[in-house]
């Protein structure tokens, strides 16, 4: 916690999606961030709680299509493959923060200068810590890495089988045939079977903490008629008895804050 008088001062570029949103509710609650801007090209001059109903009476800020460079730290909330393209047509100081919550810089990919770690703490926390960019991890790849985490740093993993089951805000704000409440509800799909852009992600986690580890999750994503929210399922071979994957998974997050394990 910040014990200083001073505040970190945050803005949001492309404030108007879920992910801009969810930025905005986080960082109004924060004792020590200070929302500054919250750019939106598509909204501009609109109160902020005009687009986002959750924030009546939480804030008076409205959107802007320019913003402060002289800022602690911007997040970016663009649509996938923009922010790449929004970080080489504007520059920051060096000392300001970047966080991306789009896949432009998962894998490990640098831009003007600027190299990202991947921003699991649960995986990378030290590094997060001291990092100045950082590269949000996605949402079914965060799921599925916390579940086998613990199995690949103790070398572990084997063949792994995962389902998972997410809501309709995960494909974003934009109109699609596949988030119509008509469509959605009373109805399951699977799509992108084996396919889904956060499997390099996914192995490229595993394989790090575990080198040994050849082969990749096979992992079939399912949309579920709930708006957010996943659940996933793992499906592995082991040796271990539960009693002792229960100590291996309450040892290895102890000290993540962020993750809970229970019994099921």
């Amino acid at each position: 916690m910040n014990t200083s008088t001073h505040k970190i001062k945050a803005g949001i570029i492309g404030g108007a999606g879920y992910t801009g949103g969810e930025t905005v509710r986080l960082l109004l609650n924060h004792p020590d961030a200070e929302l500054i801007f919250v750019q939106s090209r598509s909204q501009e001059g609109k109160l902020l709680y005009e687009v986002h109903a959750d924030l009546i009476g939480e804030t008076s800020l409205k959107f802007t299509s320019s913003f402060d460079k002289n800022i602690d730290v911007v997040f970016l909330c663009l649509s996938h493959g923009e922010s790449k393209k929004f970080l080489t047509e504007n520059t920051f100081s060096s000392t300001t923060k970047i966080i991306d919550l789009g896949n432009d810089f998962r894998l490990g990919d640098s831009v003007t200068g600027r190299n990202f770690v991947y921003g699991l703490p649960e995986y990378r926390r030290e590094e997060i810590k001291k990092a100045n960019n950082i590269a949000n991890p996605g949402c079914f790849a965060t799921t599925i890495q916390l579940g086998l985490l613990p199995l690949a740093k103790a070398s572990l993993l084997g063949e792994v089988n995962t389902v998972g089951i997410t809501g309709s805000t995960g494909a974003g704000q934009k109109l699609q045939e596949t988030t119509h409440f008509t469509w959605r509800a009373n109805n399951i799909s699977a799509y992108k079977t084996l396919t889904h852009q956060h499997l390099g992600e996914i192995n490229q986690t595993l394989k790090s903490l575990q080198p040994n580890y050849k082969s990749d999750v096979n992992f079939v994503p399912w949309r579920g008629d709930f708006t957010r929210g996943i659940f996933v399922s793992s499906i592995i071979e082991s040796e271990k008895s539960l009693d002792e994957l229960n100590r291996l998974y309450k040892d290895f997050y102890s000290t993540h804050p962020f993750t809970h394990v229970t019994d099921s």
